[in-house]
């Protein structure tokens, strides 16, 4: 192991950089999707004063040069609400190494207000930026015990630590850290070991320059890797190169040279696991950027729009937009992250995130653990942030991988893709994503033609008691006395008959009926409101009974689901919804809905149904706990169940309206899909599904009439129904309403220049259409 090590670091520092480069920039393009990430933020510099007096730093100063020796909690909070309102996600805070062990007035400053150390004032403020503004802190604070870190685990979702040089000579008199007892490497190495005991992700790095050898660059970043690898920690390693700056001890000192930077760049992504993000600092190398791009950055760290850099504050942050078009000329999209890396919130091992901090993390959180795009979320008043012309929101050039054209092209030609092909589609970002929408869009063309169809429909949803307890419902109440902004309710059957009356009256073709699992139905209750519609009235199409209430009826009757699925279909059944099917995945299935059908069932229940000449829709519910890889699972699941039965009509993809979920108010989930993750998932399913079901629906109701029509554009062809009663989506807090007009259907049809047309529930055409 020893002769490998050797081996490789004298490749490292001997070989041509082209191959080095070349090698770190394979590596980071083989580890996942093609993207660059940066997270916006504010840097909060809590104090300037510090303990050490490294030779380099301008940061650090004396009492005698400050106001006061710390930030007040109102200038905290000053500067981290100017970062929320300008779209930051995390706070970072930025000091001196305790600096009461080396001045008095910070000890006196600190006891007033009933602190004894810096980092315990650290804490504090953490804890109002967190509770006030809802960003997420960072915390440097120099050197901390493991004691220290799991007192920050609550209030703070990540902590940094440079490790700067495992060179012990760097502490010699004459050196940049001589006097600055926490950079002794070893102390820095045991509170970076501290940190993975207390389970905190953290970020490190080294500084190239201050007068390291180039063998003792290498042996930091090693450092850093056995690091990680006995506790699984790091979560970025920044390669950061030193600026002499005028009025330090180092202020001639000569800098790295390009050569010799970008080899050690270079070297950190090969050295380190695929996991740990190789980070450099833009705004202190803006004349190379390409060049540390292609010597296999994947992050550009912190970038605010609201606060300079005090640590180099002659280095002004880049324009994002900037940055953003040097990636896409690279064939990476630029994508915003949370201070937290996303397999410390998307990972099975939920330790990493303390439970109090977990609720503002998914808040900001999308389905891979990056932050989310917008403020949008499904059922807000507010408008979408995609249209007609660009549905993603905005359109991105440069170049598409080949890798994904081959799916692409796969998917138009009616192959099954793979499960790693679909979570690739669901990955993708910019000028990619841009080409997943474009080739959806066509797809939807060839395949469904210039209409887009509607059903004039009403919902009855007869009961919302019901015994079930899923996390995701806000429309179910668990007896009599319980609700939130419905109360609970039972209709008679003759209301369910009548209103369906009131519905043929207004022109419905389709009734949908659906309702909680209540404690006395049983399967003749499903029976008999299904012969009240029917008697009262004869023509119209009964869609009802979710595979969940088809198993409740046939197990409380005692008979297998195939013969009870004949009684309704003798009664008149016409077609069931295919809901209750959340996400076709037994892991997520248990934390959101442990008493409900499994995968399994509800796959069982569904083909039955049309082996006995029932269709069917098929749905998902996504934008909670699962993850893009789930989605592509559901996908295959319901694709294979199609090209087996054959009963799905349609697709229908129902984004989480979060408000009221009881999850959501426990802070247990997500804020329902971003803006891009639902346009996605109409996209890739058109593509996923290309040859199985042919008709991809959008759920006005969720994603609002100017949403609706922007998914038009990336390859749904059907608004479903004008509904005229909806209470499940208005009971979890959707804005929506509960009813639309025809002709505000045909308005989000025309502005994707195509016709309205009406259908039956079963894609049949319907002799008079209403004007």
């Amino acid at each position: 192991m020893q002769d490998d090590r050797r081996t490789l670091k004298a490749w490292l520092l001997a070989a041509p950089l082209e191959e080095v480069t070349a090698r770190a920039r394979a590596r980071r393009d083989a580890n996942g999707p093609a993207r660059m990430t940066y997270s916006p933020k504010v840097f909060i510099p809590l104090t300037r004063l510090c303990t050490d007096v490294c030779h380099y730093c301008t940061f650090a100063t004396t009492p005698s040069r400050l106001e006061a020796p710390y930030l007040a909690p109102e200038d905290v909070l000053e500067i981290a609400r100017a970062g929320a309102a300008a779209g930051c996600r995390e706070a970072l805070f930025t000091l001196g190494d305790a600096p009461e062990r080396r001045y008095a007035v910070a000890r006196e400053w600190l006891a007033e207000r009933g602190f004894t150390r810096t980092i315990d004032y650290v804490r504090h403020c953490a804890e109002l930026v967190l509770k006030e503004t809802g960003l997420l802190p960072h915390v440097n604070a120099g050197v901390l015990d493991e004691d220290d870190y799991r007192m920050l685990r609550p209030v703070a979702a990540s902590a940094g630590l440079m490790l700067e040089s495992t060179s012990e000579r760097l502490l010699e008199k004459g050196m940049c850290h001589h006097g600055s007892p926490d950079k002794d490497p070893a102390l820095r190495l045991a509170s970076l070991a501290a940190a993975g005991r207390a389970r905190v992700p953290v970020t490190s790095g080294v500084l190239i320059g201050i007068g390291e050898t180039a063998d003792e660059r290498i042996e930091a970043l090693l450092a850093l890797r056995d690091l990680h690898l006995e506790h699984g920690h790091l979560q970025e390693v920044i390669v950061q190169n030193f600026c002499p700056k005028p009025g330090t001890k180092m202020a001639k000192a000569p800098e790295a040279s390009e050569a010799d930077f970008l080899r050690v760049v270079a070297a950190a992504r090969i050295l380190l696991p695929d996991e740990v993000s190789v980070q450099a600092p833009p705004n202190l190398n803006d004349e190379r950027l390409a060049e540390l791009i292609d010597a296999g950055i994947d992050d550009w760290g912190g970038i605010s729009p609201v606060t300079r850099d005090h640590v180099n504050p002659e280095a002004p942050w880049p324009e994002v937009e900037r940055l953003r078009g040097i990636c896409a000329a690279k064939g990476l999209s630029l994508v915003e992250r949370l201070t937290v890396y996303p397999r410390f919130v998307t990972g099975e091992d939920r330790s990493w995130l303390d439970p109090a901090i977990r609720p503002a993390v998914l808040r900001h959180a999308d389905a891979e653990g990056l932050a989310r795009d917008s403020l949008w979320s499904p059922g807000v008043a507010d408008a979408a942030p995609g249209s007609v012309h660009a549905p993603l929101g905005r359109r991105e050039e440069g170049p598409v991988a080949a890798s994904l054209h081959r799916i692409l092209d796969r998917a138009a030609s009616g192959v099954t893709l793979g499960e790693d092909e679909i979570v690739a589609l669901f990955a993708t970002r910019g000028a990619a994503a841009q080409a997943v929408v474009e080739a959806a869009d066509a797809l939807r063309a060839e395949v469904s033609g210039d209409t887009v169809t509607y059903v004039v429909n009403r919902n009855i949803n007869y009961t919302n008691i019901c015994t079930h307890t899923c996390s995701f419902c806000a429309f179910s109440k668990t007896s009599s006395k319980a609700g939130f902004r419905d109360k609970p309710y039972n209709l008679e059957l003759s209301e369910v008959a009548g209103r369906a009356r009131e519905a043929v009256a207004r022109g419905a073709t389709e009734v949908c009926l659906q309702g909680g699992i209540h404690p006395s139905y049983t399967g003749e209750t499903y029976l008999s409101i299904l012969r009240e519609v029917k008697s009262a009235c004869p023509g119209l199409h009964v869609h009802a009974f979710s595979p969940l209430e088809v198993s409740q009826g046939a197990r409380t009757l005692g008979m297998p689901v195939r013969d009870y699925l004949a009684m309704l279909k003798e009664a008149g059944l016409g077609s069931l919804p295919g809901t209750a099917a959340e996400i076709l995945c037994d892991d997520i299935r248990q934390q959101i809905c442990p008493d409900k059908l499994t995968t399994q069932e509800w796959l069982d229940v569904v083909g039955t149904a049309h082996r006995v000449g029932l269709p069917t829709t098929s749905t998902v519910m996504f934008g909670h706990l699962e993850g893009i890889e789930h989605w592509a699972r559901h996908l295959l699941a319901l694709r294979n169940l199609q090209l087996d039965t054959g009963g799905i009509t349609e697709f229908v993809p129902l984004p989480l309206v979060h408000m009221e979920a009881p999850f959501y108010r426990r802070g247990e989930c997500r804020k329902g899909p971003t803006w891009r993750e639902a346009v996605m998932m109409h996209a890739v399913a058109r593509l996923a599904l290309n040859g199985s079901i042919n008709s991809i629906q959008c759920s006005w109701v969720k994603l609002g009439m100017d949403g609706a029509a922007a998914v038009l554009a990336a390859g749904a062809n059907d608004l479903g129904g004008v509904l005229m009663d909806e209470s499940i989506s208005r009971a979890a807090g959707a804005a929506h309403g509960q009813g639309v007009t025809i002709a505000e259907l045909r308005t989000a049809a025309e502005s994707v220049g195509r016709t309205l047309k009406q259908r039956t529930t079963l894609y049949g055409e319907v002799a008079l259409e209403p004007a």
